[in-house]
């Protein structure tokens, strides 16, 4: 009897906590739920087993139990499914040996600003010579440290700050109307700069580290998702290449996620192969995607990989972009409908942002 009863109340928190994201509210612990979406797959394959092997006497709450948990895992394994290799690539690879001035090759990485071990992350840069790269929680410690690539990346935007939210970007290219913004929260910088290709084609590229809903920091995921949702919109008519990159603090199978790239209608070169999780560093069987890379139609995807750990808890990670001369080849991003945009529209306003407020660097 006490099985039976233990058996029930699991199911009811994880049937619970499988359906509570599908919920728009957007406290903390709701939010949460979106992220472990592969954990709680796993644990709810485990208590479908656990009903085999400790049946319930009840004949219909063995039914009801498995019924409910049947359904809740299928529902957690369509929402993963786009990121495996079971799923088409939504990016197509680009040729063998694609023409280099038509190539981008960028790194991003979250630091941890209590990390003080900097020669992992600039040993990574070497090895994988990028010609961008962008970093996340970086102070003033790191900034001495990382203008040691100057010489290599002569063009670079600097927001050193004490607070887990600083930039800095070093560059091979050009960086052109590079500008520092704070788009909802005073404490919270995203960078936007136009980028010109070895071969002179401008990218636009938004880098962005939205504050995460929790109980430290924010109770909602307001702030986050209008940071995402203005960008979207500021991107979204735009017919030069974009890139929007960042550890963004949602997991790409989210609602939030899954709205900005429906307005924006940028592509995710994860999607048809792999997650490439990458938080937190230290417990590989809590992972998930919460460092992102979206672009525009306009790239063939090279290359993308998960680099090594280097003291954060996050790990970088590195793709490698095609410009293609002929858009069209990829798959759609997943398209906005009136409900879709109108949904955007109230997370601006709820902020009072506004697409205009997002730098144009073109």
């Amino acid at each position: 009897m006490l099985m039976d009863t233990v058996l029930a109340l699991a199911t009811l928190l994880t049937v619970l906590a499988a359906l509570a994201p599908l919920s728009r509210h957007t406290a903390w612990w709701i939010r949460g739920l979106d992220f472990p979406v592969a954990q709680t797959a796993c644990w709810t394959a485990l208590l479908i087993a656990a009903h085999f092997i400790f049946p319930p006497e009840s004949p219909r709450l063995f039914l009801i139990d498995v019924m409910a948990l049947f359904f809740c895992l299928l529902w957690q394994l369509w929402r993963i499914w786009p990121y495996t290799p079971l799923h088409p690539k939504e990016v197509v690879n680009a040729a063998a040996d694609p023409p280099q001035e038509a190539r981008l090759r960028l790194l991003v990485s979250n630091v941890l600003g209590t990390n003080r071990d900097a020669s992992k992350l600039l040993a990574a840069i070497a090895r994988e010579t990028p010609d961008i790269v962008i970093t996340l929680e970086t102070d003033h410690w790191w900034q001495e440290r990382l203008d040691t690539l100057e010489e290599a990346y002569p063009h670079t935007l600097k927001c050193p700050l004490d607070n887990l939210y600083g930039m800095h970007i070093y560059s091979k290219l050009p960086l052109e109307k590079a500008e520092i913004e704070f788009l909802v929260e005073a404490h919270v910088p995203s960078m936007h700069a136009c980028l010109r290709l070895r071969n002179g084609r401008a990218v636009r590229l938004h880098a962005l580290h939205p504050a995460p809903p929790s109980p430290t920091e924010n109770e909602h995921s307001k702030e986050r998702d209008a940071e995402l949702i203005v960008v979207a919109k500021a991107v979204a008519e735009e017919e030069d290449p974009v890139i929007v990159t960042g550890d963004l603090n949602d997991v790409a199978w989210s609602p939030t996620t899954h709205l900005f790239r429906k307005i924006s209608g940028l592509l995710d070169p994860r999607i048809g192969r792999a997650p490439f999780s990458t938080f937190p560093a230290d417990y590989p069987l809590l992972r998930w995607p919460l460092d992102h890379i979206f672009h525009s139609d306009h790239f063939r995807l090279a290359g993308l990989k998960r680099l090594e750990h280097i003291g954060s808890d996050h790990f970088p990670i590195l793709v490698d972009l095609v410009l293609n001369a002929a858009p069209g080849e990829n798959g759609e991003a997943p398209e906005a409908d009136g409900e879709d945009r109108a949904r955007a529209r109230g997370i601006m306003a709820e902020e009072d942002v506004r697409p205009a407020d997002v730098p144009d660097p073109t």
